[in-house]
């Protein structure tokens, strides 16, 4: 693991309107599974090369959470979009971009932007590959889901020795009666029981935030209890 750069960054709230945040950046060449998976359990994400997370000094908002694979258990909701969904198909594969990915995420942010006013500014290939194609290693993967030909959501993952994190998840809005972002969950979940993972780690919970507080429903969960240094023991409870 190369640490080729370390910097904090304060700027506006991502989650929350009127505060203010600080995040913590690494940005990190070659990092190998063992290494992402110590920052992943500590509360840091993955973008690309670059790990980071929120050390605000006034405000615990973020929560980073992780939900208890062994001991979920998929309802008649979960089963339900399973099974409406039996005809859409999935592949695992590297990172990649091509013009599909960037027309796609172009959709989904514009959808984003109109439904629930999202910041949008138009992406480039450059950009897409900075943020979710480089830095995959061994471990950094992406699920595509299509039906028939046609590419209808993305979702980006790390497969890491005791669970999978999630990256980011990007889909058709036309497609939306398919909850394709809580089928790529159960699809991560499925797996993690077929491999004997332990976590499907989900990034911070906010509970002021509705693009991140639905992440409460999927229990039993566990969340980070403090921020704990690369060498300091952490706690999950």
């Amino acid at each position: 693991m190369n640490l080729l750069k370390e910097f904090l960054l304060d700027d506006t709230c991502s989650y929350l309107s009127g505060k203010k945040q600080t995040t913590h950046y690494k940005v990190i060449n070659n990092c190998d599974s063992k290494s992402c998976e110590a920052l992943i359990e500590r509360g840091y994400r993955r973008f690309g090369k670059m790990y980071f997370r929120p050390i605000c000094t006034t405000c615990t908002e973020c929560q980073s959470i992780k939900i208890d694979v062994e001991n979920y258990a998929f309802g008649k909701s979960a089963k339900r979009v399973i099974k409406k969904s039996k005809d859409i198909t999935s592949y695992i594969q590297v990172p990649s971009v091509t013009q599909e990915h960037l027309e796609l995420f172009e959709k989904y942010h514009l959808y984003m932007h109109d439904k629930k006013g999202w910041d949008y500014s138009a992406t480039t290939a450059q950009h897409y590959y900075n943020s979710f194609v480089t830095g995959h290693a061994d471990f950094g993967y992406e699920v595509l889901y299509y039906d028939q030909q046609k590419l209808i959501a993305v979702d980006l993952i790390d497969i890491l020795e005791n669970g999978i994190s999630s990256i980011y998840f990007y889909y058709d809005p036309d497609y939306a009666q398919y909850s394709l972002g809580k089928l790529s969950l159960y699809n991560q979940i499925k797996y993690a029981k077929n491999t004997n993972k332990k976590w499907i780690y989900l990034g911070y919970y906010v509970e002021g935030c509705p693009s991140l507080s639905y992440k409460a429903q999927y229990t039993p969960y566990l969340t980070l209890q403090g921020r704990p240094h690369e060498h300091e023991k952490f706690i999950w409870s």
